[in-house]
């Protein structure tokens, strides 16, 4: 068995093989390096720039609400599969919310309920919706982004994003 660390969470995998995703904050695995190899962006004592640290306000409020959502869908789930779908994405989600915490030195994230359908369809194209403009917006980021562990941040964030986008769409 082997130690995998993801550079974006810097939580550990064990296992014999490198997952394909973190399964905590979702990251590809070009982000997850064997135990040693790792240096976690959260780690890495860099200073922020404003416009970084206005992103990161953003993806903080942006997770925070996305996690909640999900929490929500979750509890209204039909079976439970589409309920374990949801809970694993709001885990990530508030994870993603951490993350953010932990590079700009703030507290850790609180969680206010929110609203959702009582259809998992329509759950479905409401996760689509919050999945592509997060895509989007995280990859602006990273084009915005002149410190490289924020790029990274950024980046990752986008492409775990990205797969949450097929993940649903097999679902519809």
């Amino acid at each position: 068995m082997k130690t995998y660390i993801c550079e974006i969470c810097g939580d550990a995998y064990l296992g014999d093989t490198k997952p394909a995703n973190c399964p905590f904050c979702g990251a590809p695995n070009k982000y997850i390096k064997e135990g040693e190899e790792a240096n976690p962006i959260i780690n890495r004592k860099t200073e922020i720039r404003e416009a970084s640290r206005k992103n990161l306000e953003e993806v903080y409020n942006l997770e925070v609400k996305a996690s909640a959502i999900y929490t929500c869908m979750a509890g209204k789930a039909k079976t439970y599969e589409i309920k374990a779908i949801f809970k694993r994405l709001s885990k990530i989600e508030l994870e993603h919310a951490v993350i953010a915490t932990k590079l700009m030195g703030t507290s850790a994230p609180t969680i206010n309920p929110e609203n959702c359908s009582n259809e998992d369809t329509e759950n479905f194209k409401r996760t689509l919706e919050l999945e592509e403009h997060a895509t989007n917006l995280y990859q602006k980021f990273a084009g915005e982004a002149m410190e490289s562990n924020m790029k990274m941040f950024f980046t990752a964030l986008s492409e775990a994003e990205a797969d949450h986008i097929n993940l649903i769409k097999n679902y519809l």
